[in-house]
C-alpha cells in the first residue's frame, strides 16, 4: 500500500499533547555541546524552516532503503535542515523540572548516527495499524524508545521551550506521563 513507511522516506512527527497541539518535532539553534549539532524542540508547523521539521527514517539494523518499516524496528532519524541537521540523539540529563516527572535525557541532534552506543537508536512502536500486518504507516501513532544504556526512555514533550520554539523535548521513563506527550503521529513530508 502507498501509505506504508519504507526506509529512506521523509516524515514529520506531530506530538499528541493536548489533542495533537504539541507541535512537530523540530531542530532549532546550534547545540553548544561537542559532537552535537542542534537543539530539538517542537514547532507549530512541520516547516518552520527549510528541513527543520523533516526527518529521514534510516534502519539501525542494516535494512536497505525501500524495505518496509515494521513496528518494533530499530531506527535512526536524520534531520534534513541544511541537508544534514544531524541524527536524533539523547545527550545530557533532563532538566530538574523534567526529572520531577520521570524525565531522563535531553534530546538534540548529533553529528554521527550513534554518538555513544545506543544514543542515536530508537525503537519504533506503532500503537496499531490497518491492516494489522506489523507495517508502520503514515497516519499511525507511534512511540519512540531510545536504546542508550539499554533504557534511554520514551521521546516526549516536557515543559515550554525557551529558545523560540513551542515545547521542549526529552526522554521519559514513562510512556504516557500525561496528556499523550509521548505519542507521535507520522505524516509523510
Amino acid at each position: 500500500m502507498a501509505n506504508e513507511l519504507k526506509y529512506g522516506v521523509q516524515i514529520h512527527l506531530q506530538n499528541g499533547y493536548n489533542g495533537w497541539q504539541g507541535g512537530y518535532l523540530d531542530t532549532i539553534n546550534n547545540s553548544p555541546t561537542a559532537g552535537l549539532k542542534h537543539n530539538v524542540r517542537t514547532a507549530d508547523s512541520p516547516d518552520r524552516g527549510k528541513g527543520t521539521g523533516t526527518w529521514e527514517v534510516i534502519s539501525a539494523s542494516g535494512k536497505a532503503a525501500g524495505q518496509p518499516v515494521l513496528s518494533g524496528d530499530l531506527v535512526h532519524l536524520r534531520n534534513l535542515y541544511a541537508g544534514d541537521g544531524g541524527y536524533l540523539d539523547t545527550a545530557n540529563h533532563a532538566s530538574a523540572a523534567q526529572k520531577s516527572g520521570g524525565g531522563k535525557y535531553d534530546v538534540s541532534t548529533a553529528e554521527s548516527k550513534d554518538r555513544t552506543p545506543g544514543s542515536g537508536r530508537w525503537r519504533i512502536f506503532a500503537q496499531t495499524s490497518t491492516p494489522g500486518d506489523q507495517n508502520v504507516r503514515a497516519g499511525d501513532v507511534v512511540l519512540l524508545w531510545n536504546t542508550y544504556d539499554d533504557n534511554g526512555g520514551f521521546l516526549e514533550t516536557n515543559q515550554n521551550a525557551t529558545d523560540g520554539d513551542k515545547l521542549d523535548v526529552c526522554t521519559n521513563a514513562y510512556y504516557n506521563r500525561g496528556s499523550n506527550v509521548a505519542d507521535w503521529k507520522i505524516h509523510k513530508a
